[in-house]
């Protein structure tokens, strides 16, 4: 197997050549992401007769954690759409933030919801109130999906009880309500700058595609009169899922075993809480709904299909590239570079998030090799965590299942998910890094710095 500066180019190739298939040949991503998987692999020199299990398991590791979710949450995304919740909470959002404003106010629901729900979970939950907001306000839906996403994946990587945060406070050795305090104070700014101010600009950018611009398929709704849902049990529906799945995080923290702590934790996984969230609305927003559920149900596995296997190929492509080696040589390789320490720590992060296409497995694996150094470096462990983290935000390329899911359900092409979610999301990273560069002016006289 090749070792070294090798891996690297061939990671490169790798993704050249991935893009060379899906833009100027247009072969569909999922046999894109398969072929090119199977030929890194090869590259690589693994042995032959493992490079179908390599392929296979990080197909269905990826699924493990998103196949399900992905089905529940287009259903679940057809009751609302159908019955007009959507409509009713993107009128909501725009009474609040008006719509010159309401990508911003967009940004800041990721901000918020992704703290106790996982990036995945909270994008297709909120997929709908993108498009529903850019149709009613005449804003691209790319400024929307950046907002969005950003805002989703900046809370994701770096505000704790999240779980690749989390640990970056532990391996750190940081107090965790502070970690948790000033994780906020980097992510907003982040949010806005890469989210809402990046999301505006590169949507007046990029002109209108047929991808972008596709009307919600929904089957044919009888001419009877439908009854008008409520605001409020709008907003309960659509949070529904989310509170379900805070009950896990909550019982994580505070309760920790016993009947109700099994109880709790049962119902607020996450795959757990959007089925008891699409049945619920299966039975409460009956009478909103003038489709047959049926058709429904078909629309939504229609759509469903897809992006599971596109998901899953992104999975296997990246499972291919992680037991390469190539984080390891990366680690190796940068440990012996002389740069400040806080930049050290998101190159680091930053890196491994391009490569190995995970936040969380990004924030593991640097806060393991720096979070022991902090004291012995003279810096303080909470900076140093959240310089991490601000690695870990952004780069999100084809091998992160992450791209595929932003891709698929913000109907974005290629082209665009990379202008707004991959640079959007590198951008928010500095931006979280200057914030952090800006605190540490103050070590010493905030506490804990």
């Amino acid at each position: 197997m090749v070792e070294g500066n090798l891996l690297i180019v061939i990671f490169i190739l790798s993704l050249a050549a991935l893009f060379f298939m899906i833009l100027k040949l247009k072969v569909e991503p999922f046999l894109s992401l398969i072929g090119v998987a199977l030929v890194t692999a090869l590259a690589i020199g693994f042995p032959l007769a493992e490079i179908p299990k390599i392929v296979t398991t990080g197909f269905g590791n990826t699924l493990t954690g998103v196949g399900i979710l992905i089905g529940l949450g287009v259903i679940f995304g057809q009751f609302l759409g159908v019955s007009g919740a959507i409509e009713k909470i993107a009128q909501a959002v725009l009474r609040v933030f008006g719509a010159k404003r309401s990508a911003a106010g967009l940004s800041l629901t990721g901000v918020a919801v992704s703290i106790p729900v996982f990036f995945d979970a909270a994008f297709v939950i909120l997929s709908g109130l993108v498009r529903s907001l850019s149709r009613r306000t005449g804003i691209s839906i790319v400024t929307f999906v950046t907002a969005l996403g950003i805002g989703l994946i900046v809370s994701h990587s770096m505000i704790a009880p999240t779980p690749g945060p989390l640990v970056v406070a532990e391996n750190t050795g940081s107090d965790l309500g502070l970690f948790i305090l000033y994780g906020i104070i980097c992510a907003i700014p982040a949010a806005i700058v890469g989210g809402y101010l990046y999301g505006t600009f590169i949507g007046k950018r990029i002109k209108p595609t047929v991808e972008e611009d596709v009307e919600e398929e929904t089957p044919k709704e009888d001419t009877t009169p439908r009854k008008e849902i409520s605001t409020g049990l709008s907003f309960f529906m659509l949070g529904l899922p989310i509170i379900l799945i805070l009950l896990n995080t909550v019982t994580k923290l505070w309760i920790t075993e016993g009947p109700l702590s099994n109880i709790l934790g049962f119902i607020g996984d996450k795959n757990v809480a959007l089925f008891i969230s699409v049945i619920v609305a299966l039975i409460v927003l009956r009478p909103y709904i003038k489709v047959p559920y049926s058709e429904l149900y078909n629309e939504a596995i229609n759509s469903a299909g897809m992006i599971i296997l596109v998901t899953g190929a992104g999975g296997a492509f990246g499972a291919v590239i992680n037991q390469s080696g190539i984080g390891d040589h990366l680690i190796s390789t940068m440990q012996g570079w002389s740069i400040p320490v806080f930049l050290l720590a998101f190159i680091f992060s930053q890196i491994l998030r391009a490569s190995l296409g995970s936040a969380t497995v990004a924030l593991v694996t640097t806060s393991t090799i720096m979070g022991p150094m902090a004291l012995e470096l003279g810096v303080s462990p909470i900076l140093l965590g959240l310089a991490i983290c601000s690695g870990a935000i952004g780069l999100s390329l084809p091998n992160d299942s992450g791209f595929w899911v932003v891709n698929r359900f913000g109907r974005l092409t290629i082209p665009q998910t990379i202008q707004a979610w991959s640079i959007g999301g590198f951008i928010a990273g500095l931006t979280a890094l200057t914030m952090v560069y800006i605190l540490s002016i103050f070590s010493g006289i905030l506490p804990g710095l």
